[in-house]
């Protein structure tokens, strides 16, 4: 996909693909993506209801929100990101560059936001939509299949009940900004870590914690 041709505007990609901590090295005029990922946030989650509201009219406002939240959640935005190659392109500072910035899947999810709110800014809304819809591709044609709209939570625990086991989910590590938050959550069964997600927020990393998980298990 040649993602590039929906920000023809060099200063704004720029800006787009420029990490906190690059430009925090660099000085503090040098712009980042923070303030594009905040606006990218809404036009991910604006295409992908409208998507979901046109292809599925018999669906109800409770599925088309879990659904919603499924796709415009962390972990499938960065796999957006990997497939666009946003990871390579990605101005970092030496500490994220040391610790594998390129492969978090935080940084991934809020580079796709930035380089969509880029494309929105660029071309208005018919750009963005064209690039995440394509982007999203593989979640919006198959949510299903996907997994968007499933309690990963729910499912886990039924089937742990059925041998008498609980899962607790446990905090591991909380950091960034009060507004750009990110969580690690652990999932730990008679005291073992079964798996562990992470997310936006706690109930995100709780379900990704939840659904790999759930795929260790092999549960059909």
């Amino acid at each position: 996909m040649d993602w590039r041709r929906f920000v023809p505007d060099a200063r704004l990609l720029r800006e787009a693909l420029t990490h906190s901590s690059f430009a925090h090295e660099q000085g503090q005029t040098t712009p980042h993506n923070e303030r594009l990922e905040f606006l990218g946030d809404a036009v991910v989650g604006l295409v992908v209801a409208e998507a979901l509201y046109r292809e599925h009219p018999d669906w109800d406002e409770g599925r088309l929100t879990q659904t919603r939240a499924a796709i415009v959640c962390e972990a499938t935005l960065a796999r957006a990101a990997r497939q666009l190659g946003l990871g390579s392109e990605l101005a970092l500072g030496r500490g994220e560059e040391r610790t594998g910035g390129r492969e978090k899947p935080s940084l991934l999810a809020d580079a796709f936001e930035a380089v969509a709110a880029a494309a929105f800014l660029a071309g208005g809304i018919d750009a963005a939509r064209s690039l995440v819809r394509e982007a999203l591709a593989f979640a919006l044609e198959n949510p299903a299949e996907h997994g968007a709209g499933h309690d990963f939570k729910t499912r886990l625990a039924e089937r742990l009940r059925k041998t008498g086991r609980e899962p607790v989910y446990r905090v591991l590590e909380e950091t960034g900004p009060d507004h750009q938050k990110h969580f690690v959550i652990g999932i730990f069964v008679d005291g073992e870590e079964l798996a562990r997600g992470g997310g936006r927020s706690k109930k995100e990393a709780e379900q990704e914690a939840a659904r790999r998980a759930f795929d260790r298990l092999a549960v059909p």
